[in-house]
């Protein structure tokens, strides 16, 4: 039985890992599979009312067919700027402005394009891994200090351990199974 100071510190390493892995998601989400999403422009800061903002904010965005994305400004005198923060982000979009609503025609991606979204995805879930490695590590000192600080026993830390290292892997393959699906939706053509 692992001591309540432990299983308190194992269930902070499991919601820092969740983190890692929410990122992920939303980081999965922006990159594009072939199909328009209108998660593809969460990136998109427009500048409006005098400061940047994401284009949520000021605009409605949907993907109403698989080769398009609309996007409809709230206040029609932003329209020009929300194209420009669209062309800015470098997306590989281009916006076509018909006067009140913006369409983003998303073209068939090439095996080139394909192989380099495919490769961006393997990164970011490298990434994913490396961050849940790091909150092993952290964890791991942390066990280790409060161990010896409330004197327990090597069995207990042990355990500690051995659960913080079954919650690594476990979390190490959700991010192997987000890529796996990632990587299968990229290269469907």
């Amino acid at each position: 039985m692992i001591d309540d100071s432990l299983s308190l510190i194992l269930d902070d390493a499991r919601d820092q890992m969740r983190k890692s892995l929410e990122h992920l998601a939303a980081e999965m989400d922006t990159i594009r599979a072939g199909r328009a999403n209108a998660s593809m422009l969460d990136s998109v800061r427009v500048e409006a009312y005098g400061s940047s903002m994401p284009i949520n904010q000021v605009a409605s965005v949907s993907a109403p067919a698989p080769d398009l994305i609309l996007v409809q400004p709230f206040d029609k005198s932003t329209l020009g700027n929300v194209e420009r923060g669209i062309t800015m982000a470098n997306l590989g979009l281009n916006p076509t402005n018909d006067g009140t609503v913006i369409r983003i025609g998303i073209p068939a991606l090439t095996e080139e394009r394909r192989n380099d979204l495919a490769k961006t995805a393997r990164t970011r879930a490298e990434d994913a891994k490396i961050s849940i490695r790091n909150v092993r590590k952290d964890v791991k000192n942390e066990i280790q200090k409060t161990v010896k600080s409330e004197s327990l026993s090597e069995d207990m830390q042990y355990e500690a351990e051995q659960n913080l290292q079954n919650l690594t892997d476990e979390m190490g393959g959700r991010v192997d199974t987000m890529l796996a699906k990632k990587e299968k939706d990229i290269m469907t053509v």
